[in-house]
């Protein structure tokens, strides 16, 4: 239990004028007056309820569905992994998500949307009262409201990486003006430009760390900062959503910025990234705080983003949703150096699952590749050891649907069965372990993507390797039959100063930013950072067909690195919005 994070209020104030029907349908459970709630006293609730926003909880949406973590938009998306549940049809709205077959009806998209500009009025809520208050009033006023200004900026962040044309909303906008704010009037680069500029004016106030765990500090800021900045230097025709231009100049901004943020390190073994006693450790710059046993309802204030994910089976009795991709497997392979294999979409299948035709026995085959150790870090696999359990390994019964989305689950952000921090909320296991939005992994990873870019690879080559090296270093998963030896032909090297020429080290950071990152809902935003998604994901909808079916008709469409526009928000607007590049115009 962790008790000293700040308060995630799920009260529900001040919500924009285009909040849907559904929330003015909703029972009130009290009543707070205008003038309580537009009062220096009401701030801690104002600022409380911005932040609970992150928990996900908001009108009624459960985040199980509409995940904070992005497991749906982020990886489902990619060619990291598959929807899983019980079959296509189950939450119809991912597969289509999954297949890019989501249009501007399509209903999950519409309520994540509105979920995000829920959240952005929450925090535009707590400004204007900050903003009204005196210093007298409120002592840490110029704190509380860089706070806002930066969570503010993630939301709107998170809209722009989903949405590219939304509208600008801030505290000085009258509400009631909302729908006459169209969703052109900046582009892209105007929106992340002005995303960077607050958080680093809002850094100036913030203190370096803060009491509350969870509480927006300057080191957050500044390492936010530099993940905009990233985004941003890739410059995008806006027709198209293609990358034309790297801008140098705002990598270098990235570099400096980086270097600014102090006092992390790399946790010494990977898989401490999934046990709570290591939340808000070294490893932890921003955290999306979560917690279990704290006393309120339904066994806290647990990870309900990762409810569908939990695997089958008589261990957690879970969804099985979110399941990793055979590719994602597949790229795991290492070479005799422990080197990745970057070619390893022309091989066979890595550890596939097949059945004898007469006995019905499952067996899993082409074991014998290396692979590296955080394969087994990030997916559970029939036969292998699964976490502590030593009753039984992550067995083939595990899965829900096998013949649709395959034998494998996900190993990340679920706990051990019997770990004393997990509980079991009718039949899922969850937890209060923290989901690491922005881990000092990132950082590294960052940084050596912007001196790569900048011709300076001889840098970044370091980075790399220190990640690699901890992965190299931490706790292999065991035999489980055998804790003697390893559970696969575990291999993985450092990258070699020969041959560390620019395309080698791009190549090399990108594979590595997949395999350090698998799962964690960024795969497909760096893809389409890096201008390269159309022809990533062609390649692996091309791979994929021959074990799901349900990959035969699927294309990547042109435009689809954006989700369209919902109609229900045209719809409100009266109009006013435009559809991006890609989607038939309204």
């Amino acid at each position: 239990m962790k008790y000293s994070k700040i308060l995630l209020s799920t009260a529900c104030v001040a919500m924009m004028a285009s909040c849907s029907d559904s929330f003015l349908e909703n029972i009130p459970q009290g009543t707070l007056s205008d003038g309580v709630m537009n009062s220096p006293e009401s701030v801690d609730l104002l600022v409380n309820s911005a932040y609970a926003s992150l928990y996900g909880f908001l009108e009624g949406y459960h985040p199980n569905t509409l995940p904070t973590n992005n497991w749906t938009y982020g990886d489902v998306r990619s060619d990291n992994a598959y929807k899983g549940g019980g079959g296509t049809g189950d939450v119809f709205d991912v597969h289509l998500i999954e297949t890019f077959d989501n249009t501007a009806e399509t209903g999950n998209l519409d309520q994540k949307w509105f979920l995000l500009y829920c959240s952005v009025s929450r925090c535009n809520s707590a400004l204007r009262v900050l903003n009204a208050a005196t210093e007298e009033e409120i002592p840490n006023k110029a704190i509380r409201i860089a706070e806002m200004k930066v969570l503010r900026s993630h939301f709107y962040f998170e809209l722009v990486r989903m949405f590219n044309k939304v509208p600008y909303q801030d505290e000085n906008l009258p509400t009631t003006e909302y729908i006459n704010v169209p969703n052109d009037e900046f582009t892209r680069d105007q929106h992340l430009s002005r995303i960077a500029a607050e958080m680093l004016a809002a850094a100036e106030d913030l203190p370096t760390h803060q009491n509350d765990l969870g509480r927006i500090n300057k080191n957050i800021a500044l390492a936010y900062a530099a993940k905009v900045k990233l985004y941003q230097a890739y410059e995008q025709d806006p027709a198209t959503n293609k990358v034309v231009n790297i801008n140098k100049t705002l990598l270098n901004e990235v570099v400096n910025l980086i270097d600014q943020v102090q006092g992390y390190d790399l946790l010494p073994d990977f898989q401490y990234l999934d046990l709570v006693e290591y939340d808000n450790g070294a490893e932890s710059v921003f955290d999306i705080q979560y917690s279990e046993n704290d006393g309120s309802a339904d066994a806290g204030r647990v990870n309900w983003s990762m409810q569908l994910c939990q695997p089958t089976g008589p261990v957690y009795g879970g969804d099985c949703f979110f399941l990793p991709s055979q590719d994602l497997i597949n790229a795991y392979q290492t070479d005799a150096n422990g080197l990745p294999v970057f070619d390893y979409q022309s091989k066979p299948d890595y550890a596939t699952v097949t059945e004898d035709p007469v006995t019905h026995e499952l067996t899993v085959v082409n074991t014998e590749p290396n692979v590296d150790p955080r394969l087994d870090f990030v997916v559970g696999r029939p036969t292998i050891r699964w976490k502590k359990q030593t009753d039984t390994p992550y067995n083939f019964d595990w899965a829900r649907d096998p013949g649709v989305y395959g034998y494998n689950g996900t190993k990340r952000f679920i706990l051990d069965r019997n770990d004393p921090n997990i509980s079991f909320v009718g039949c899922h296991g969850l937890s209060g372990l923290n989901w690491h939005y922005i881990r000092y992994a990132d950082l590294l990873l960052w940084k050596a993507e912007a001196l790569i870019e900048l011709g300076r690879q001889d840098e970044a080559r370091p980075l790399i390797n220190r990640i690699r090296e901890r992965a190299m270093n931490s706790q292999y998963v065991k035999d489980f039959n055998d804790p003697s030896k390893d559970a696969a032909n575990y291999k993985i090297g450092l990258y070699p100063a020969a041959g560390w020429t620019q395309e080698y080290a791009r190549q090399a950071l990108r594979t590595e930013t997949r395999l350090e990152k698998a799962m964690e809902g960024e795969r497909f935003y760096d893809l389409v950072r890096w201008g390269v998604a159309k022809e990533v994901m062609t390649k692996y909808i091309e791979a994929e067909k021959d074990i799901r079916n349900y990959y035969q008709n699927t294309t990547f469409k042109d435009g689809r690195e954006y989700f369209a526009i919902p109609v229900a928000q045209y719809n409100f607007s009266y109009g006013l919005y435009t559809q991006n590049p890609g989607y038939p115009q309204f």
